[in-house]
């Protein structure tokens, strides 16, 4: 069995939100089996620019994956609000003209809803751009802390991450392979 034609495919909004662990490796999980399906799969990053990960080593190996990691970091520790705020812009007009291609099949914006969370990038302005510009066919996850109302109103499903217990609380630094 293969790829279902876009004619016959139903394109899903995903959002994954909350302050728990595992909201990006959830959407790269759904983009390494949109991928294993042969789907061609954009993911863009905006915080996580500089940090070697293993997923975007793991996605190198596929050829229908393009990946853009393009933050500035750790944005909450900013010492330059206002070169996060250029560089989350352009990287949101990047993510708009990657739907506009409609060159994919699934694209996941990591970190946007933190974006959103800051006032960087408008959350009726991105609820806005998916009820008017993303094909039906489409699949989208956006990923990040403090998802604004109106795109979790525009989503077709929407998780809620909650921390119960993490390691890092218990003195564990981030593990390679677990973390990143």
């Amino acid at each position: 069995m293969g790829i279902k034609r876009r004619a016959l495919r139903r394109g899903v909004t995903l959002v994954l939100t909350g302050e728990g662990k595992g909201k990006s490796s959830s959407a790269f999980g759904m983009a390494f089996r949109a991928a294993g399906w042969g789907m061609k799969v954009c993911v863009i990053q905006f915080i996580k620019g500089k940090w070697k990960t293993g997923e975007q080593q793991a996605a190198e190996k596929f050829d229908n994956i393009e990946w853009h990691a393009l933050g500035d970091g750790f944005t909450w520790d900013t010492k330059n609000p206002e070169q996060d705020i250029r560089t989350s812009r352009a990287i949101w007009e990047l993510c708009k003209a990657k739907v506009r291609s409609q060159e994919f099949d699934l694209l996941v914006f990591d970190e946007i809803n933190y974006c959103a969370s800051y006032g960087w990038i408008g959350g009726e302005e991105i609820a806005a751009f998916i009820r008017e510009e993303k094909p039906d066919w489409m699949h989208l996850v956006l990923t990040g802390r403090g998802a604004p109302p109106e795109v979790i109103s525009v989503a077709d499903t929407v998780t809620e991450m909650r921390p119960l217990k993490h390691a890092y609380d218990a003195g564990i630094p981030a593990q390679q392979g677990v973390e990143f």
